[in-house]
């Protein structure tokens, strides 16, 4: 840097040659240089102000920016805030054959509170107890009076509910709105239907999933916005449903029985119209699973497809059908019925003393143990394997409930003599009351096999044959048989023709051998038999029969009326007319020649 010198030498010549002071030029160079300082300094004075009051500018832009992303967003929870995905809340309805709805939507309101924004929170806390009797004082005061930012108080409220909290005029009390899921018919076909909850939620909306039954096993499919909203339409009809659930919860209570179930079918298509296991629940207020004890204590198992049982001689019809199918007898063959029956340790008898032989037919009518099991030896146990296999015993059922993969039937890993045996009158091995549904369908529908479907089908092509049509019609004949003589005699309704079959079966210990004054009593029916539609299957848990001077637990006692009862009042909802048959005409004279 080049200074100016304060006195310079060509200047002061100049002046002391006109008589001038030299002084003068060195104060006013002094002068001159002070104020090019100051005027530098004040520059840069005025360039950091500048530059201070724009940081400042900046910073305080950037404050008032975010507080009004912050005024004008939602409150989440901490933990919700992390994740960016959008919360879908639309899911379609579940309606039932007919239309009718089963599962909607409904517009409800959370409840959340920003206790940093409460006035009066101990007052607050006490008011929302007096509302809501199952929320703890201490620890709302707790959470109202520390320093949680945020905390959920109820994900659903009533109408009466947000007025009384709107009443309460606290401003750390807030609302949100949601759809919560909605069964309007309550406890009808819970089972089915299964229930929701929510997953991912925000506090201006929720996201619905299915927890059980069609609502998680159709989750992908009712949460789809490409669906536009289509709902779901199951087969089961609503009508028959209330029918039938009517009638058996009577029967379970009239039965002393610890629980029942029933299964509605059409043996053509496997649609299921109806299908009820108590004790129940209603989806509305799911109750929690048992952590303990025995599976089939909580309303939340589904006997009908969850429950793997004994079915006793209800089977043995399916070795009457394949002994038949396979040219070993015809229904009038003779089999040997005198017992016990002797294999190794083991002792097969009849419930009565049936005499020495009996036909096929009556095999299946008076239910023989020791008849059936002679019909399995001739039949053998890889045949026999493979015929109860093409029947569905040997697989869980493919019926659209996310329960049914896990409900495999119980099957012994080695299939001796004596299991070929048993396994032909229903013991030793075990299946769901919907597999035994399927299997009868597939005996009485002419031989094809059927697989049980909650859904509403148009048309459904024939499965695989299992057996012949001469088989299927020869199999009917026996069922009618053990209506009209034999151990369903109470199944008789007048103006319909039934066939079935009963069966009654120890029920096991948890601890292995089996209890003797416990069964599980099961029919298993056909109607029309004649021109088979439907098959209905109902199965007691532990009933007893207290009407006469001795407990009587056998389904013939149980199950059957049961059954009758539900076939009387769904016939006609079925569009099944009765068949009254004329009366006879005495007394009357024809006088025309």
């Amino acid at each position: 840097m080049i200074r100016t010198p304060l006195r310079p030498l060509a200047r002061i010549l100049s002046a002391r040659s006109r008589g001038e002071n030299p002084d003068v030029i060195e104060r006013e160079n002094i002068r001159m240089r002070h104020e090019e300082m100051r005027d530098k300094m004040r520059l840069r004075a005025e360039s950091r102000l500048l530059f201070v009051g724009v940081m400042f500018l900046i910073g305080f832009s950037m404050v008032g920016a975010r507080m009004s992303v912050l005024a004008s967003s939602e409150a989440v929870e901490p933990l919700a805030s992390a994740s960016t995905a959008q919360i879908v809340a639309q899911r379609a309805n579940i309606v039932d054959r007919n239309g009718r709805v089963l599962a909607t939507n409904l517009i409800t309101n959370s409840l959340y509170a920003q206790p940093q924004h409460m006035v009066e929170p101990k007052r607050a806390a006490e008011e929302l107890v007096q509302i809501f009797p199952d929320l703890d004082l201490a620890k709302l005061e707790k959470d109202f009076t520390g320093k949680r930012k945020f905390l959920w108080i109820k994900k659903k409220l009533s109408p009466e509910q947000l007025q009384k909290v709107h009443e309460i005029g606290e401003p750390g009390l807030l609302f949100g709105p949601r759809e919560m899921r909605l069964y309007p018919n309550g406890r009808l076909a819970s089972h089915i239907l299964g229930g929701a909850s929510f997953g991912r939620e925000g506090v201006h909306s929720a996201e619905v999933i299915g927890t059980a039954g069609v609502e998680k096993a159709f989750d992908q499919y009712l949460r789809d916005p490409a669906e536009e909203g289509r709902p779901l339409q199951l087969s089961i009809d609503m009508t028959l449903q209330s029918a039938a659930r009517r009638v058996l919860y009577g029967g379970m209570k009239l039965m002393n029985a610890k629980g029942a179930t029933s299964v509605l079918m059409d043996v053509g298509t496997g649609e299921i119209l109806s299908m009820v296991s108590l004790p129940d629940f209603d989806p509305n207020t799911r109750p929690s699973p048992l952590v303990k004890g025995d599976p089939s204590d909580s309303p939340l198992f589904n006997r009908a497809v969850q429950g793997v049982y004994e079915l006793g001689s209800t089977f043995k019809i399916f070795t009457a059908a394949q002994a038949l199918e396979l040219g070993l007898v015809n229904p009038s063959t003779m089999m040997e019925t005198k017992g016990p029956m002797t294999w190794g340790k083991y002792r097969i008898r009849d419930f009565h003393n049936y005499g020495p032989e009996l036909s096929v037919t009556d095999v299946i009518v008076k239910s023989s143990n020791i008849g059936t099991a002679r019909m399995a030896i001739n039949i053998g146990a890889e045949r026999q394997k493979e015929f109860l296999s093409s029947l569905g015993f040997f697989d869980p059922t493919p019926v659209e409930l996310i329960e049914a993969p896990y409900a495999k039937p119980l099957i012994p890993k080695k299939w001796s003599e004596i299991v070929t045996m048993t396994a032909s009158y229903g013991h030793g091995m075990a299946a769901s009351p919907l597999h035994l549904a399927a299997a009868y369908a597939t005996v009485a529908n002419g031989g094809t096999k059927v697989a049980p479907t909650l859904l509403k089908k148009s048309a459904i092509a024939p499965g695989p044959r299992v057996i012949s049509e001469r088989t299927s019609d020869q199999a009917r004949s026996m069922l009618r048989q053990v209506v009209e003589r034999g151990t369903a005699s109470f199944a008789k309704v007048e103006g319909y023709a039934i066939g079935g079959k009963t069966g009654t079966a120890d029920k096991p210990k948890r601890t292995g051998g089996y209890h003797k004054d416990k069964v599980i009593a099961t029919f298993a029916s056909v109607f029309p038999i004649d021109k088979p539609k439907y098959v209905l299957i109902v199965t007691l848990d532990e009933p007893v029969e207290t009407s006469g001077k001795k407990p009587r637990r056998t389904a013939g006692w149980t199950a059957v009326p049961v059954a009758a009862e539900m076939i009387r009042r769904m016939a006609p909802l079925l569009g099944l007319r009765p068949e009254i048959e004329p009366a006879q005409l005495s007394g009357v004279v024809n006088t025309r020649n």
